[in-house]
C-alpha cells in the first residue's frame, strides 16, 4: 500500500487496540458507512499492514510467570547453520520472539516458561540441536510495559 490516509491510520489505531469490533461499530468510529469501512479494512490486510488477528493471553494466568531473555551467540556464521537454528527455535514453543541482532551477541530470543526448572529444561534442548559459542539468560523481575500496538505515524513518511 502506497499510502496511508488518515483514515486508515484511525482505523489501524482502532483495530490494534480492539480487533473484536464490528464493522458496523468499526465505521461509526472512524466515520464511514459499513461497506467503504469493510473495504479499507480488506485492503489493509490484503496489503500486509495488518498480518493477521489473535487473541492476547494472560501468560500468569496459564501458568507461564517466567520471561527470560536470552543472549545467543555462535561462532558459527554459514547460511545452513543459521537455517538450522531458524528451523530449531521455530519449533520451541517457549521462545515467543527472535531476533538476530548486530553487536555483541548473535540472537535476542524470549522465551516464556513457567519457572526457572522449565528454562533449564528448554535450555539443555536449545543447546542439544545446534551449535552454540555462548548464552546469557536474563530473568524478567517485573514487567513494567508489553505492548503489541505500533505507534501509527501522523502523517506518510516520505
Amino acid at each position: 500500500m502506497s499510502s496511508l490516509d488518515a483514515i486508515d491510520r484511525h482505523l489501524l489505531a482502532i483495530l490494534q487496540s480492539d480487533v473484536s469490533l464490528s464493522i458496523e461499530e468499526l465505521a461509526e468510529r472512524v466515520g464511514l458507512t459499513k461497506t467503504p469501512c469493510w473495504r479499507r479494512v480488506q485492503k489493509l490486510e490484503k496489503s500486509g499492514i495488518i498480518r493477521r488477528k489473535v487473541a492476547l493471553l494472560n501468560a500468569e494466568i496459564l501458568g507461564l510467570p517466567v520471561s527470560v531473555f536470552a543472549q545467543v551467540k555462535t561462532d558459527q556464521h554459514t547460511p545452513e547453520w543459521a537455517e538450522a537454528f531458524s528451523k530449531h527455535v521455530e519449533q520451541l514453543p517457549e521462545v515467543v520472539d527472535c531476533y538476530r541482532m548486530a553487536g555483541d551477541y548473535d540472537y535476542l530470543l524470549r522465551v516464556v516458561v513457567s519457572d526457572i526448572s522449565a528454562y533449564d529444561r528448554f535450555y539443555k534442548e536449545l543447546i542439544r540441536h545446534v551449535g552454540i559459542s555462548d548464552i546469557i539468560s536474563n530473568f524478567a523481575l517485573e514487567q513494567i510495559k508489553s505492548t503489541t500496538e505500533l505507534p501509527i505515524p501522523t502523517e506518510n513518511p516520505e
